[in-house]
């Protein structure tokens, strides 16, 4: 058994295939974790265990009032590094567009996935998110044999896999995935604003800002806002744009 920088990679005896990661000590602050672990750790581990097509999946809009949730998957070569590609929440808009066009260039496959408004509703958020996030590895044109997943869930596909809290602060291939997805519902958003210019979904992609949360209590929701929101203002509700 080998220690890596204070986690073990340990087999579990009741899985077939697999990894699971025991963390020694209290490293709580993720940037504390950059700096001792570089961003492909998790990757090496999972190469190391015999694995040989590793992919991150992540996911963006999970906290709108409106729009899609977006999901991406990244596969990546053994041992691939690029200093620039962080979570994307760290980023800024020019960065992001930047490698969103670097990032195909140098993965060996990248898949989107996305879950619609009417998915969220009937669903919930969770799930949906879930299901965006596994089409998305469905997506990939060649199918990973591991994946690592930012959150807390794995996802409903045959294949080993790890939940990674905060994952797109701890892996390339997460964070890439996080920029992907990030970048591929902004773009979403702006097809919306020229539908629902009203809306300024151009400035605040569907997030529930002061401006956007006025606008609602003004001339209410079009048919891209979610419903199964509770909006706090429950005249937002009352009034609903034609869906034609």
């Amino acid at each position: 058994m080998v220690w890596v920088y204070g986690f073990v990679p340990v087999r579990s005896p009741n899985e077939r295939m697999g990894l699971r990661w025991c963390c020694h000590g209290e490293l709580r602050q993720t940037e504390g974790l950059r700096l001792l672990f570089a961003m492909n750790t998790f990757e090496k581990l999972a190469y190391g265990e015999g694995y040989r097509c590793v992919a991150g999946v992540d996911e963006a809009g999970r906290g709108p009032l409106a729009g899609p949730v977006v999901a991406a998957a990244v596969i990546f070569p053994p041992a691939y590094q690029n200093s620039e590609i962080n979570d994307s929440k760290k980023l800024t808009a020019r960065k992001r567009n930047e490698l969103y066009k670097v990032i195909p260039e140098e993965a060996i496959a990248v898949g989107v996935g996305v879950a619609e408004v009417a998915v969220i509703d009937r669903m919930n958020i969770l799930k949906a998110s879930l299901q965006a996030m596994r089409e998305a590895v469905l997506d990939l044109s060649m199918a990973p044999d591991f994946i690592l997943i930012d959150g807390l869930y794995t996802l409903a596909v045959n294949t080993p896999q790890k939940a990674l809290v905060r994952g797109d602060a701890l892996s390339v291939s997460i964070a890439a995935a996080s920029i992907i997805a990030k970048v591929s519902r902004d773009r979403i958003m702006e097809m919306y604003h020229r539908q629902f210019p009203q809306y300024n979904f151009l400035q605040n992609k569907g997030y529930g800002t002061a401006e956007h949360r006025k606008i609602l209590q003004e001339i209410g929701m079009c048919k891209i806002h979610r419903r199964s929101f509770h909006l706090k203002n429950k005249d937002i509700h009352q009034t609903v744009l034609d869906w034609s």
